[in-house]
């Protein structure tokens, strides 16, 4: 969660799910509800499809075992995650599905 908060409070667009509504400024979630408006189902389905190509990654790259234990900093472990998900889908053919 700080890491979340801490993204958010220097800007970096940060989508989360309804568990963290009011997790702090710069952190958007879902608006939960189910009388919702049309602007607000459009934001919803928006924001659950961009989350859904990150939660893909995610699962993807619990494959590879040597990303298990890294300790670097921020910066460095995204690029090699990046890395890791160009060379899975070269190798695999697997071409992410967008919204």
């Amino acid at each position: 969660m700080a890491v979340l908060c801490e993204a958010g409070c220097r800007g970096m667009p940060t989508l989360a799910g309804k568990g963290y509504q009011g997790a702090g400024i710069g952190i958007k979630t879902p608006v939960k509800g189910t009388d919702l408006n049309i602007k607000q189902e459009v934001y919803n389905t928006l924001q659950g499809a961009l989350r859904a190509l990150a939660e893909r990654a995610n699962a993807l790259l619990k494959a590879f075992k040597s990303l298990q234990h890294v300790t670097l900093d921020p910066q460095t472990i995204t690029k090699i995650a990046a890395t890791a998900l160009v060379i899975l889908h070269l190798n695999t053919g697997h071409r992410p599905a967008l919204p």
